[in-house]
């Protein structure tokens, strides 16, 4: 079981965001919540979150975005991990939603169940 303070990088605007938190609510938990279109989080707080995803970086994007189209990003790029990491620093909206992040592990909440994980 994994322990400690959970964050939700959240988009009020997003239903499985809102949903997600909700889950946490109704679990008692009191997630720290990151608006992260506000307060958009760094390269290194990217790569922390790849990290706890157990992935790369292209599995925080969000290929349908507007955005992703417009800058020609597709799944199968062959960029480097700092590349795809500063391009979502500089380009917030393409990251996943949610991502709740407990300790050394984080999980994408899609679906909202999947957070359970980290209970």
């Amino acid at each position: 079981m994994t322990h400690g303070p959970i964050t939700i990088y959240h988009n009020p605007r997003c239903s499985k965001s809102r949903e997600t938190l909700k889950l946490l609510h109704d679990a008692d938990v009191n997630p720290t919540v990151v608006e992260y279109l506000k307060e958009p989080p760094d390269v290194a707080e990217l790569d922390m979150l790849c990290t706890a995803l157990g992935g790369e970086p292209t599995d925080m994007v969000r290929f349908k975005e507007p955005d992703a189209k417009a800058l020609k990003l597709k799944p199968d790029d062959t960029r480097m991990r700092a590349d795809w990491l500063k391009i979502l620093a500089e380009n917030p909206r393409l990251l996943e939603r949610p991502i709740v992040l407990r300790g050394e592990r984080a999980v994408v909440g899609r679906p909202p169940e999947k957070v359970r994980e980290l209970l």
